[in-house]
């Protein structure tokens, strides 16, 4: 299987009415335990809107995000799916339930990487 990183911009909810955020919220949540019941939820969660920080390689700290940056994440699901198209389904259905458009992005696989994380789980 490979993963997929399905995201939505900082500021992307905006535009829905306070009242209706917990319809939002439910719905959402409905798509993440249908996820979760297809066995293709990795990790998923939103981000406090806040000012990142930025450690450089010399491990200077400062506020970010850089200049440069228009967008930001404003949440995200990682899936494990079989193709592309199947990470497109479930992007529209995060896209309907949080009624915002959502991005989608191949994750680099790392072999190595889940080597080790099967090893620390004891698989």
């Amino acid at each position: 299987m490979t993963r997929y990183l399905i995201s939505f911009d900082d500021g992307a909810m905006d535009p829905i009415p306070d009242e209706d955020l917990p319809d939002v919220g439910k719905a959402a949540h409905a798509v993440v335990q249908e996820a979760v019941n297809a066995g293709v939820w990795v990790f998923g969660a939103g981000l406090q809107r806040q000012r990142a920080s930025v450690v450089a390689t010399d491990g200077t700290v400062t506020d970010g995000p850089y200049p440069e940056t228009k967008e930001v994440i404003g949440g995200f699901v990682v899936v494990d799916v079989v193709s592309r198209e199947e990470a497109l389904a479930w992007a529209a259905r995060f896209a309907v339930a949080c009624r915002c458009a959502q991005e989608v992005r191949l994750l680099m696989p790392d072999p190595e990487m889940d080597a080790m994380v099967r090893r620390a789980d004891g698989r």
